[in-house]
């Protein structure tokens, strides 16, 4: 797989890269990344994952050959992330990088910061798609906030939705991208790196298989979010997702918006208002409670807490199929 050489140009931000180096090899000591990682052993690659799923295909690829930390710690937004400066610079000295160009500011700056040519933009191997008609753009709203939430959407994602990890089959794609880049890196283990690939490709080959027939024959195929991060997986599995607010996860609908989506769930007999882990569930309560509907979690798996259903990736996919099928009446 080509290298991705990113921009070397210096601005303001190679100054804190500078001294946060210094600080790293004057022997501060922890975890570079910031997230309680354990430093890198003998021998191991140094790899920085963005943010929770990236760092859990870098994990399962490389095993026991690199010391794998994410920019994002648990229970963090990664939308909102902000970089400490030994952060900055662990972008700097890594031996690969794993983000997503758009969809964290801050990483994209610091990478194009950093200088490091060994960089993996998942973007490059799953093109980011358009929101879905309807996704961002309220219909009927009218008002200036909607205007307003949307323009900055626009801004932070330029119009794409940035959550292909909810399409296992794409996350099965940014495996073989993260384990070419390991093997380029370390041709020594090369080997080992193609059979933990191969075998979480088939791990998650059977997750899609489990969503495929579970959401096959559903009474409804609309369900209601709080946040519009399931494009992708709606799109592979038939289903139609309506968002009470856009990309923002912590962005406040109008209430011309909750009275469209009040109406929506009427429309298509909706049972469930589904709300995340990391954002307070009052939105989706306030809506489910004025219609006597269930509440429940769908999880865009941003991050992973004890407060998820679930202790990896593929575990909380699994609790995200459960609960679209009980909402969605499949048999």
């Amino acid at each position: 797989m080509k290298m991705v050489v990113m921009n070397k140009n210096v601005r303001p931000l190679g100054a804190l890269l500078a001294t946060s180096a210094l600080l790293l090899a004057a022997g501060c000591g922890g975890d570079p990344a910031g997230t309680g990682a354990a430093d890198d052993q003998p021998g191991q690659l140094s790899v920085v994952a963005a943010f929770y799923p990236f760092q859990f295909v870098a994990e399962r690829v490389a095993g026991p050959h690199a010391a794998v930390t994410s920019l994002t710690t648990p229970g963090a937004e990664p939308h909102d992330l902000e970089l400490t400066p030994r952060q900055v610079a662990s972008v700097a000295t890594a031996d690969l990088v794993v983000y997503e160009r758009t969809f964290q500011a801050a990483v994209d700056e610091a990478v194009d910061q950093s200088g490091n040519e060994h960089v993996l933009d998942t973007a490059t191997v799953v093109p980011l798609q358009p929101l879905a008609s309807g996704e961002h753009e309220h219909e009927g709203e009218g008002e200036e906030h909607a205007e307003e939430e949307h323009a900055e959407e626009e801004h932070d994602h330029g119009g794409l939705d940035p959550h292909v990890w909810l399409d296992p089959t794409q996350m099965a794609t940014i495996t073989g991208a993260v384990r070419d880049q390991l093997s380029a890196l370390d041709p020594d283990h090369a080997a080992d790196y193609a059979v933990n690939a191969t075998a979480l490709e088939a791990e998650l080959g059977t997750l899609d298989q489990e969503f495929t027939a579970g959401l096959a024959s559903c009474e409804r195929e609309e369900f209601i979010t709080t946040h519009t991060a399931f494009g992708y997986l709606a799109k592979r599995y038939g289903l139609s997702q309506i968002g009470i607010t856009g990309l923002s996860p912590d962005a406040e609908p109008s209430p011309a918006r909750i009275a469209e989506v009040q109406h929506e769930a009427e429309e298509h007999g909706v049972t469930t208002i589904f709300y995340e882990t990391l954002i307070s569930p009052a939105i989706a309560e306030a809506i489910a409670g004025d219609l006597g509907l269930a509440t429940d979690v769908l999880d865009p798996l941003e991050g992973i807490t004890e407060n998820s259903r679930g202790q990896d990736y593929v575990a909380v996919m699994r609790s995200n199929l459960t609960a679209l099928e009980k909402a969605g009446g499949c048999s």
